[in-house]
């Protein structure tokens, strides 16, 4: 009887325990999980990772924020200090301990404005007011600029300085309103619907420099987003700094890092093809490094739950490598092909160039020129030399070549030529003619016929 019991057990091993555990855990609270508590036995190994308990008066927590998620990091982490993490819930299976893996820190006093963030933005993301078909494009060469800021803050002098050195050409036009403070939310919002009311802007800059949540808060209101929703003209953000992110940047038709950046973001490039590649380019780094950030992540995981973690570990770093490098020859390739193809574009270009041309047209018609008067003037030479010959054939047959040989023309009173002496009479008058001058004269005798 004992003997068929102990058949029928599920016999756990502490592994498989440990493991199944977890998997409840995790699925009893999937993530985000936000808890709030005090910073205490924090650690910094030379992994880069951060371990850290967080208490309150009765209670703690074993927390792992991983160097991939602690990079975002905006202010330094310290024992004592009342923090709100977004976390996932897990049991760390070496030790049996359940724990917070945490990929989001921010100092506790921001949790209430974080939470109202995220519910606004829930609500309008549901509304579709962040939709990409309702995303306006920009135009490509704007006249006219339209920057609403404050009018003394530094983000307008970059804005400005900034399209001055890239796009002098365009207008600026300044709506000045406050960006932070109360019924600071309701001016922007007036702001951006007199801009659309007067249409005498192209496009619109958002803007204003880094600071708190608290801070930029006023682009957080519903108010401005929908303001920004309803806007014709399309509208570029530029708030804050690079890891800021406000609902208005979700409902701008685009949104850029900072204000400079925007002022990049609507000014036209004229080395656009140059830019293309090298956002291409950094895209592609910034890809394969959250990649190669990923696998050794994964790695870390299953280093820890696999056994023989080294071999493990340097079996994947090598894998890792590998990726790396051909990552990193397929990048070259492809930039490689890119400026081919560029240069054959611009080969094409140059032998498409009107100018060029222009100029072989004109050598052809110089050589034609020169052609046309070398014909001419052999032609000519030729008539001359032509003339010249029925000169001579002429003067051969002329009656005065004869003439000069010493022979005259007598001619009557009626000009008739006198060719016989019996044509005369005694004291007829005749004319004389020789090659020079003629003579009159009367006859006075007349011989009779020689023969």
């Amino acid at each position: 009887m004992n003997t068929d019991i102990s058949e029928q057990r599920d016999i756990y091993t502490v592994t498989r325990l440990n493991r199944e555990v977890r998997a409840v855990l995790e699925d009893g609270f999937p993530p985000p999980v936000w808890v709030r508590g005090e910073v205490s036995n924090l650690a910094r190994p030379g992994s880069g990772h951060i371990y850290f308990s967080l208490k309150d008066r009765h209670s703690q927590v074993r927390c792992a924020m991983f160097k991939s998620a602690n990079r975002n990091l905006r202010t330094g982490l310290e024992n004592g200090q009342e923090v709100l993490a977004r976390a996932g819930v897990s049991l760390y299976e070496g030790r049996g301990e359940y724990q917070l893996i945490v990929d989001y820190l921010e100092p506790a006093g921001a949790g209430a404005l974080q939470l109202a963030f995220e519910q606004l933005k829930q609500r309008l993301l549901e509304e579709g007011l962040f939709a990409a078909e309702h995303k306006q494009a920009l135009p490509a060469f704007p006249r006219t600029i339209g920057v609403i800021t404050s009018p003394s803050g530094a983000a307008v002098r970059d804005i400005i300085q900034v399209l001055g050195r890239r796009y002098a050409g365009a207008g600026v036009i300044v709506y000045p309103v406050p960006v932070q403070g109360e019924g600071s939310a309701q001016q922007i919002a007036q702001a951006i619907a007199t801009a659309n009311r007067r249409q005498e802007c192209d496009v619109l800059i958002l803007a204003r420099g880094g600071g708190s949540l608290e801070d930029l808060w006023s682009f957080n209101e519903e108010t401005v987003a929908r303001a920004i929703y309803q806007s014709a003209i399309p509208l570029v953000s530029g708030i804050g700094h690079e890891i800021d992110f406000t609902i208005a940047d979700f409902v701008a038709d685009q949104r850029a890092p900072t204000p400079s950046a925007a002022a990049e973001l609507v000014s036209p490039d004229a080395v656009a093809l140059l830019s293309g590649l090298n956002a291409t380019h950094l895209q592609l780094r910034q890809h394969i490094a959250q990649l190669l950030q990923t696998h050794l992540h994964h790695v870390t995981q299953l280093s820890k739950r696999l056994p023989r973690p080294t071999y493990l570990l340097r079996n994947m770093t090598q894998r890792t490598d590998d990726l790396s490098v051909r990552l990193g020859l397929a990048l070259g390739n492809t930039i490689n092909l890119r400026h081919s193809r560029l240069q054959r574009l611009t080969d094409i270009l140059n032998s498409a160039n009107p100018l060029r041309q222009l100029a072989e047209h004109r050598a052809r018609c110089a050589t034609l020129n020169r052609q046309l008067q070398n014909h001419l003037l052999h032609n000519l030479q030729n008539r001359k030399k032509q003339l010249d010959y029925l000169t001579r054939s002429l003067q051969t047959v002329s009656p005065l070549a004869t003439l000069e040989r010493g022979y005259a023309i007598v001619t009557d009173a009626d000009d008739n030529i006198i060719r016989r002496a019996d044509q005369l009479k005694k004291n007829a008058e005749i004319s004389t003619r020789f090659s020079r001058g003629s003579i009159r004269s009367t006859v006075n005798v007349i011989d009779g016929d020689d023969e």
